[in-house]
């Protein structure tokens, strides 16, 4: 080897080896130093999430339509901070917001804004301040079907309605076909499948029916199935796993759990087209939504009734459920480091690539600066 060549071969090397010092300073800044943890967190591009002196056990429950989307998060998160262990059980939002309120938990995830009790109730445990809700993750409810030989299935507001109110029972109405001319509908009972345990998916669904269709639909929602009739089981994967099972099943959940063979109805809504639940269709919906939560809260309200082209209906949007003032002084530091990775550009980019979508910059924007003020 020439001298020349020799001399060229020990520049890149040196290069890369600053290349590298430089990758692993930038991530270690913000754990323990080890080189196996700033190593991840560089693999993974979590080397802008800023850990400060987070630490210990985060404990939350919650929203189990945004476990996918936490599981995600929380990959990433814990690769960059290693000091943290995040533990979201995803046990549906009712009981979040029960685990909140009895101070069991530093954060909660809820698909439904919270009620006037629950924030009386949230002021027992949080010192001088209250429960506020904070719009992280927007994502459609799909409703997914198993009905072999059927593709492409169109439903509206009011079949919708009955069908889940068990006054609609077999796939080859009137009404059905009417919206799929040209399909072949098989003369077989519907199976109409709904969450068992209390759910904001359930909440947000129901509110969809209430206002679209308001004749059709006579109950008055809340996180508990009120219908008579159908099938049940616990949490969305619950729900997915029963329509999976049973030809001639229909059932409401994610769309991250709409996997593995299921349809997806697309919803006639009124506009020139059907619309199918989508993360770009979900964002549309949010991005019309309004901001009806006063102070520090930032509770949204859905148009459900929305004709707009391209926006999917029936999207919730799922809170982290944290206190303004008054949060435990042992997990604060944990809390504020992981909902602000949750809410900066680099956790929101994530989630059009696993079915949810991301919260509207206009909003996310001041979810951003409540974060940073949490005491």
């Amino acid at each position: 080897m020439t001298l020349q060549r020799m001399n060229r071969r020990a520049l890149t090397l040196g290069a890369l080896a600053v290349s590298g010092a430089l990758a692993l300073t930038a991530c270690g800044s913000d754990d323990t130093g080890s080189g196996s943890g700033a190593s991840s967190a560089a693999a993974t591009g979590a080397s802008d999430i800023k850990c400060d002196d987070a630490q210990g056990q985060l404990l939350a429950d919650g929203s189990s339509a945004q476990k996918n989307a936490i599981d995600a998060w929380v990959k990433n998160f814990t690769q960059a901070c290693n000091r943290v262990q995040v533990n979201y059980k995803g046990s549906g939002s009712g009981a979040g917001i029960t685990a909140f309120t009895q101070g069991t938990v530093a954060f909660a995830g809820s698909d439904s804004a919270l009620k006037p009790e629950e924030v009386t109730a949230s002021k027992k445990v949080c010192a001088g301040g209250q429960g506020i809700d904070l719009p992280m993750v927007a994502g459609p409810i799909a409703v997914a079907y198993n009905l072999s030989g059927v593709e492409n299935l169109v439903l509206d507001a009011p079949t919708l309605a009955k069908i889940f109110d068990g006054k609609i029972k077999n796939w080859n109405d009137a009404a059905i076909a009417k919206l799929n001319p040209g399909a072949k509908l098989p003369d077989l009972q519907i199976q109409p499948y709904h969450r068992s345990d209390e759910s904001g998916t359930t909440d947000n669904f129901t509110k969809y029916l209430i206002a679209a269709a308001p004749n059709d639909w006579k109950y008055s929602g809340g996180k508990a199935w009120q219908a008579k009739g159908g099938q049940s089981a616990s949490g969305s994967s619950g729900v997915a796993q029963g329509v999976k099972q049973t030809n001639g099943a229909i059932g409401y959940m994610e769309l991250s759990y709409a996997k593995d063979g299921l349809g997806t109805v697309a919803l006639n809504t009124g506009a020139a087209a059907p619309v199918k639940a989508s993360s770009d269709a979900a964002t549309k919906a949010v991005a019309a939504a309004k901001v009806v939560g006063t102070g520090n809260d930032l509770a949204l309200k859905i148009d459900y009734t929305s004709k707009a082209e391209g926006a999917y209906p029936i999207t919730l949007v799922t809170y982290e459920i944290v206190c303004d003032k008054g949060n435990k002084a042992d997990t604060l530091p944990a809390t504020k480091a992981f909902l602000r990775y949750l809410a900066s550009e680099q956790g929101q980019g994530i989630l059009s690539g696993i079915d949810y979508a991301p919260i509207p910059d206009t909003i996310i924007t001041k979810v951003r600066t409540t974060v940073e003020g949490l005491s």
